[in-house]
């Protein structure tokens, strides 16, 4: 008989964590076998809504002669690289700490610029945003420590596992203070009430090393010779030697974009995402995709995702919130920009997800040369994004329609109550959105009600826009080195460069490239 042995039960909800109830299970399905079983893990957890009774999936290993071994949990092994090399990172979100954590790993010293706040700092600002509509620049859903995800979730689901390891980066969240959990769940999430503490603490363990982190300090410029990085200029005045730069600037930093095309560095034209945010009541979600089960109390707010074919075109649903909130993620004043986010318990009143359609080529070549001009999908997206702002350039009201009034191409005459707090307005969203999209997205709201039944209701909402769900913009690498092709020393990094999706693909591309920068150190 093997040692060990894998095999997966289907269990109802109140058994699923139940100890003794998975082990009968074991027994159950095992028969004779079971007696020579010496403990077992749960290796993943998932949801299955099929058929007339939700449960659990259950991914178990079993230990059979042997007991199973404890679990050793993953830890980061404290360095002091406080007179190491250098390596210089931009941005502070989930790239730039892993990036940071590899590199002290390896012996180097991570130094990070980060153009926005201390994680908690960031309150501050997004209250303001929130409450009175102030957008600071600077300082907002999108930038400052811990990056664009740290107040819009903490979701650490990903597809990406080709990329890397996820498990080693689910494994540095536990290590920060992430529940067990997520390294067991299908769907992972920390939650934007849990977050914040884990960042800090990722924060203080780069100090403590010896590595360095400035808040409030922007990357405005740098300077190249022969093809290779020679130095960075902060805050437009102080210039710094530097042989390797990191760029995790993440997805809206369209300044740094303009930046490296002022200096010939060569950006290009991506194909992004764009639409609106739905929401809908969450126990409404819960009664569709657990049916009669809706009201278990060992069952989770239920998610859904959603895909649907529309002339050939894709429209998807896109970073789904259960017991979800709707945030502002304006960078500037003059545009509205929606994203979603979920406490811990996921347990508001309401649940949104982005509804969302590709901009491809095709679309963007009915633009202009996408060859000549890389700005043409960010040209787009912000005009988009000034179309939503339609109170003004300092209010965040968003434009809104039931969801029913949507698919008939008709003005809400009123709203239902919404999470998003600046407040939404009654809104033709083809006004707002471009034809195209306003069109793909009516009729995918139709079959997806032909998968959800219910969920085409004049309870939802669709808010616009959702437009940050990647980069217009990639900055290209070479495959191997991971350096700029035209610059040897620059690493175009995650989200912002175009090669990340998320927290952990984010994290996971930040440490590749720090790997990179030693090899270049």
């Amino acid at each position: 008989m093997e040692p060990v042995q894998e095999i997966e039960l289907l269990l109802l909800p109140e058994k699923a964590f139940d100890e003794a109830a998975v082990l009968s299970a074991i027994h159950q399905k095992l028969g004779k076998k079971a007696l020579d079983i010496k403990g077992f893990n749960i290796r993943k957890r998932s949801i299955d809504a099929r058929g007339g009774k939700v449960k659990f999936n259950l991914r178990v290993v079993l230990f059979f002669n042997q007991v199973a071994p404890a679990e050793v949990p993953f830890e980061l092994i404290h360095k002091n690289v406080q007179h190491a090399p250098e390596v210089f990172i931009a941005g502070a979100g989930p790239a730039g700490y892993f990036a940071a954590f590899r590199l002290i790993e390896k012996g180097f010293r991570p130094v990070i610029i980060e153009r926005g706040k201390t994680v908690r700092e960031r309150r501050r600002d997004l209250a303001n945003l929130t409450k009175n509509h102030i957008v600071n620049p600077e300082s907002n859903y999108c930038f400052g420590e811990g990056g664009a995800g740290t107040y819009s979730d903490g979701k650490l689901y990903t597809r990406s596992d080709k990329r890397g390891d996820i498990q080693r980066a689910l494994g540095i969240f536990r290590f920060f203070g992430a529940d067990e959990d997520i390294q067991i769940n299908a769907r992972p999430h920390i939650g934007t009430n849990k977050l914040p503490g884990i960042i800090e603490k990722m924060r203080e363990f780069i100090l403590s090393c010896g590595g360095e982190i400035r808040f409030n300090t922007k990357l405005t410029d740098l300077k190249t010779g022969f093809g290779k990085l020679t130095d960075i200029c902060l805050n437009g005045n102080e210039w710094i030697p530097a042989s390797n730069l990191i760029l995790a600037t993440g997805h809206s930093a369209e300044d740094v974009y303009y930046m490296l095309h002022h200096r010939n560095i060569r950006i290009e034209a991506k194909p992004f995402a764009l639409g609106v945010r739905a929401e809908h009541p969450q126990e409404l979600i819960n009664r569709i995709q657990y049916k009669a089960d809706f009201q278990n109390e060992y069952l989770p707010p239920a998610y859904y995702s959603l895909v649907a074919q529309v002339g050939g075109k894709g429209v998807y649903s896109f970073c789904m919130c259960p017991g979800g909130i709707i945030a502002p993620c304006s960078t500037e004043p003059g545009l509205v920009v929606t994203n979603g986010w979920s406490p811990s318990k996921r347990n508001n009143p309401f649940a949104n997800s982005g509804i969302v359609t590709e901009i491809g080529y095709e679309e963007l070549a009915t633009l202009g040369d996408v060859e000549k001009d890389p700005f043409i999908a960010l040209k787009f997206r912000r005009k988009v994004e000034e179309a939503s702002c339609i109170n003004g350039q300092n209010d965040q009201t968003a434009p809104a329609q039931r969801l029913t009034d949507f698919v008939k191409g008709k003005k809400s005459a009123d709203l239902p109550v919404c999470s998003y707090t600046p407040g939404t307005e009654p809104y033709d969203l083809k006004e707002v959105l471009p034809g195209f999209v306003f069109d793909r997205l009516q009729k995918a709201f139709v079959e997806f009600d032909k998968k959800m039944k219910g969920y085409l209701t004049a309870e939802a909402l669709a808010v616009s826009t959702e437009s940050r769900t990647s980069s217009a913009i990639r900055i290209p690498r070479d495959k191997v080195s991971l350096h700029h092709p035209e610059v040897m020393g620059l690493f175009p990094c995650a989200e912002g460069a175009g090669y990340a999706g998320g927290i952990i693909s984010a994290a996971i591309d930040g440490e590749k490239c720090a790997d990179a920068a030693c090899i270049n150190t």
